[in-house]
């Protein structure tokens, strides 16, 4: 399997100026490809096979790249297209937009071309650019591509993708008799409640910062647009918003991660979070807990352990079931959040979800 690592990089000023030409010839000779395909559908019916060879000679500015990030450009175009035929609910391609896309381009590691040391990287047309190595990658991998990108807070990063991880094999042939097994149950008070006694910190990263971020908002709409004090303040609000980001990603790592070192399943209920978050205007406390990503976290790292994510169908009724006797409530408002049953049973109504679906997945796996 793959496995990337994100480092931060610090470029000089003349490899910031290639990075942003970079940056702009990729996004270019996106939209000038897209555009080339809408017009020759709307000619002759058929899709035209446009490579970044064709532009060179009319765009002589392209030559001053990365070639290998312009071939990526192709793919990702490629592979939006597939994506809308496969379901066209994905969407069209679009074009990208300079103020609003995410600057980053893609290289592959042909022939050497990319070098990796101790506190640099050493990158097609760019050279050895400083970078902050803060963990060694796996042994016995091979570097695939690496994905440069800046953040709107002015800062650079360099993902490199590595082939050939391996993962523990502890699935195998197990006993499921003996295994441990931990029910998680969405909440919308702090993210997540457990079927067992788990200490977490106070999520709501947003929340906690959302005075902070208006307070900056509100100077950059004072700014005059286009401005130099406009493009500063800019960079404050994207450094909010990128403190936000980076202690939601920090808490949810940790917590995974002692997670899967102390459980061997993991049960989850299969929710639809975009779902959720339309639901009873719900979309800013759902987003701010990070659920999906928190997930996903999981299921990867449970994966690299040789473990598992099991997930319970998402109309098992979790939440009306008795985790006691078993007796199965036909209403039950959702302001009720304490779980009271006739057979005496008083309890946390997530707390009682979670303990079911940690049972559903046990029944799953003896059957």
């Amino acid at each position: 399997m793959n496995i990337a690592y994100r480092f931060r990089i610090y470029p000089t000023e003349e490899q910031k100026i290639l990075l942003g030409k970079t940056f702009g010839c990729c996004r270019f000779l996106y939209n000038q490809m897209l555009n080339d395909k809408i017009q020759e559908y709307k000619k002759i019916k058929k899709m035209l096979k446009n490579t970044p060879a064709m532009y060179k000679k009319a765009y002589p500015f392209l030559k001053e790249v990365d070639s290998l990030a312009l071939a990526n450009v192709q793919l990702h175009l490629e592979k939006a297209y597939k994506n809308f035929f496969r379901d066209p609910k994905v969407g069209f391609p679009r074009f990208k937009s300079k103020h609003h896309s995410k600057n980053s381009y893609t290289t592959n590691a042909v022939n050497g071309n990319i070098l990796v040391g101790d506190n640099r990287i050493r990158l097609p047309k760019l050279k050895w650019i400083s970078m902050k190595k803060h963990r060694e990658p796996a042994e016995n991998c091979r570097l695939k591509s690496v994905t440069v990108s800046m953040e709107p807070s002015g800062k650079y990063f360099a993902s490199l993708l590595y082939e050939g991880y391996s993962c523990e094999n502890q699935a195998a042939d197990k006993d499921y008799s003996n295994v441990k097994i931990l029910g998680i149950d969405y909440a919308m008070q702090g993210m997540a409640v457990f079927s067992e006694e788990i200490e977490m910190e106070e999520a709501g990263f947003f929340r906690k910062n959302e005075k902070r971020l208006a307070r900056e908002q509100r100077k950059l709409s004072r700014c005059v647009k286009g401005s130099h004090n406009y493009v500063r303040q800019k960079k404050n609000v994207a450094r909010c918003h990128e403190k936000i980001r980076s202690q939601r990603r920090d808490h949810l790592h940790k917590l995974s991660r002692r997670i899967t070192d102390q459980y061997d399943i993991v049960a989850v209920e299969d929710i639809d979070m975009k779902a959720m978050s339309q639901c009873l205007h719900f979309g800013k406390s759902v987003q701010d807990n990070g659920y999906g990503m928190f997930r996903n976290m999981l299921e990867y790292k449970l994966e690299w352990k040789g473990k598992e994510l099991v997930k319970v169908d998402r109309f098992f009724p979790s939440s009306k079931k008795c985790s006691k006797c078993g007796k199965i409530k036909k209403e039950l408002k959702l302001s009720e959040r304490v779980y009271r049953c006739t057979c005496g049973n008083e309890m946390d109504r997530d707390r009682n979800a979670a303990i079911n679906i940690r049972e559903e997945v046990r029944r799953m796996l003896a059957a």
